[in-house]
């Protein structure tokens, strides 16, 4: 859960930077390093493995200042954790350095590139390749702004950088493709500042610039000059944030629900880092403690979860069984222990709980233990009790949830069953080298998928301000995305008090089909995939009973536009991913919704963020 923090100004930039890294702990990190040009006009760049105090430690005894600099918290995707793979990241020259929140998906080829060109890498990330490039381009006389566009414009992927250059040390230039991470810009008096996250510089200042998808600024003591990456000028916003810590770290957002859902391509590439091997084509969970024997052994899976997080399971019993070819069960925590489960000893019990202190879901994981169950969580409180009792668990690494309905823990958990069953496939024999390099390569695609779902906007207020005095809405999808048609219903229920039911939609007929009328919309997750024919004709079942139908489609389908009434779309994506991109569409939707209905969307009512009594 990569942090960034950026100073230009009259003060030493060392112990500010070092004080805003420290406010972003809480995101998690394996390394942490920071680079000043110091007052001879080189670049002093210092960094440690583990913790900031090691960081600090180091400056203190080795000491660096200057007026302008840059610092990182790394969580590894591509190298282990290591001094030569933290960022900052410095070129051949010693005169650029950049920290990077991100993955880069052509990194490789853009690697082999730069080698053939005789360039030379010292880390194994994939950060380290834009830094290259733009030295490369300054090379070529270009300044830094322009270097930097020339190299965005080679980068796949969603991504947030800040650059830094010993030739023009009265500048930083930052960067952001697509909303993989944040960026915002600290406006002082005669200092400027930058971060990934509020917090790390609000001691300093409180009026903000938010910097927006495929926007670049330029960042001097003087202020900050924002354009496309195309160069045109952008008129920017100046937000000033209150010093109440809970609205500030809200930013520019209405609500917390809102800011956690924009937050998922960052909080997805969080939940990445330090599992998947980008770079090997391999997943690995070290907190599992797994074996290979115990792998292999494995005879079920069962999981047990509440809420939203039982609709992830059910996506998980796709995704598991699929990649590791291992049973999968799906049990309510309310609901386990009253059934005296048949537990084997090579069965796991995986309890998913975003706040892991769940009072069913612990009492579900007592039950399992108390069988002999292997005992696993999926979990985003680091030590919480669902993970201090647990042989083995992953964090979901999503930060912070504070809106009561879950939005970002539920798309974690999602990509962490999804390494799960990379990792117990590759253990289990069950997925080949090239089986598991796609699939590794398809998540690193994810968060810019992600990315372009959160670009859509309008049609979901002109969806709300058509159905928000509705009273009942029905769900439907099929296969994989069935327990996504559940979630969506959940999520309208949850937060603007309408009645929903979500169905797989080849059970319409066998019941819910006698409630199609013109009052009642219907949600269907038409996307296009292996089952789309199947839920055209449920679209059309609805449409001859002369019902309303929501479709979510697939980018570019037109012939879905003659069928439903409204559509809205994401991104093609990979089958077992796509539930991860396809329920954003349906949280966006529940959003509109309640805000148009004037309800709490944060706490609604009757709800609580974690339920500690049965």
């Amino acid at each position: 859960m990569c942090g960034i923090v950026g100073y230009v100004g009259p003060r030493d930039a060392t112990p500010i930077i070092l004080a805003g890294l420290k406010r972003l702990e809480y995101r998690g990190y394996d390394s942490a390093g920071l680079a000043v040009v110091e007052a001879d006009g080189t670049i002093g760049v210092r960094r440690e493995v583990g913790k900031l105090n090691g960081l600090v430690e180091m400056v203190a005894a080795d000491p660096v200042s200057g007026h302008i600099g840059i610092g990182h918290t790394r969580w590894a995707t591509h190298g282990e954790p290591s001094r030569r793979n933290a960022h900052p990241h410095v070129g051949v020259t010693g005169e650029v350095t950049a920290v990077h929140n991100g993955i880069i998906e052509n990194f490789l080829p853009l690697r082999q590139e730069l080698e053939a060109e005789g360039r030379r890498f010292d880390s194994e990330t994939d950060s380290e390749v834009v830094v290259h490039l733009v030295e490369a381009y300054m090379a070529g006389g270009a300044d830094l702004e322009v270097a930097v566009r020339q190299a965005l414009k080679q980068i796949k992927g969603a991504n947030a950088f800040v650059f830094l250059s010993s030739r023009e040390p009265d500048k930083l230039v930052t960067a952001r493709i697509g909303n993989a991470g944040g960026i915002t810009v600290g406006v002082g008096e005669g200092e400027m500042l930058i971060a990934s996250d509020i917090p790390a510089i609000l001691t300093h200042t409180r009026r903000m610039i938010f910097i927006e998808d495929r926007q670049l600024a330029v960042v001097t003591r003087d202020g900050a000059r924002v354009t496309t990456l195309d160069g045109e000028p952008v008129a920017t916003e100046l937000y000033t944030i209150p010093w109440d810590p809970v609205s500030a770290a809200k930013g520019q957002y209405r609500h917390f629900m809102q800011k956690e859902i924009y937050e998922q391509a960052r909080s997805i590439t969080d939940t990445i880092r330090g599992r998947a091997r980008l770079e090997a084509g391999h997943a690995r969970l070290e907190d599992l403690e797994l074996t290979l024997e115990e792998a292999q052994s494995l005879e079920k899976i069962i999981i047990v979860a509440c809420g939203t997080s039982a609709y992830a399971g059910r996506v998980g019993k796709f995704i598991i069984e699929s990649l590791a070819r291992v049973p999968v069960e799906i049990d309510y925590g309310s609901e386990f222990r009253y059934r005296d489960p048949i537990i084997g000893p090579n069965t796991a019990v995986l309890a998913i709980t975003q706040s892991g202190e769940t009072v069913d879901t612990l009492a579900a994981m007592e039950e399992a233990r108390n069988k002999g169950a292997r005992l696993w969580s999926i979990v985003n409180a680091i030590g919480s009790q669902a993970m201090r009792i647990s042989e083995g668990y992953i964090l979901m690494h999503a930060g912070p949830e504070i809106g009561v309905a879950s939005t970002k823990a539920f798309t974690a958990s999602l990509v962490d069953l999804y390494l799960l069953g990379c990792y117990l496939g590759e253990l289990r024999g069950t997925l080949t080298a090239n089986d598991l390099r796609q699939r590794v390569d398809d998540l690193a695609r994810l968060p810019a998928l992600v990315g372009r779902v959160l670009g859509h906007g309008d049609e979901y207020e002109r969806i709300a301000n058509r159905f928000h005095d509705r009273e009942h809405f029905l769900y439907l999808g099929r296969s994989i995305n069935y327990p996504i048609a559940l979630e969506g219903a959940l999520k309208l229920k949850e937060i603007s008090y309408i009645h929903a039911e979500g169905y797989p939609a080849g059970e319409m007929k066998h019941g819910p089909i006698a409630l199609i009328d013109e009052a009642m919309p219907v949600v269907a997750i038409a996307v296009r995939d292996h089952v789309y024919d199947k839920m055209i004709s449920q679209i059309e079942q609805v449409k001859a009973r002369g019902g309303i139908v929501i479709a979510l489609a697939t980018e570019g389908d037109e012939d879905i536009g003659g069928k439903a009434d409204h559509v809205i779309t994401a991104p093609p994506t990979p089958r077992l991913l796509s539930p991860v991109v396809n329920v954003i569409p349906l949280q966006l939707l529940a959003y509109h919704l309640a805000v148009r209905r004037g309800c709490d969307v944060d706490q609604p009512r009757n709800l609580a963020k974690s339920v500690t009594v049965e």
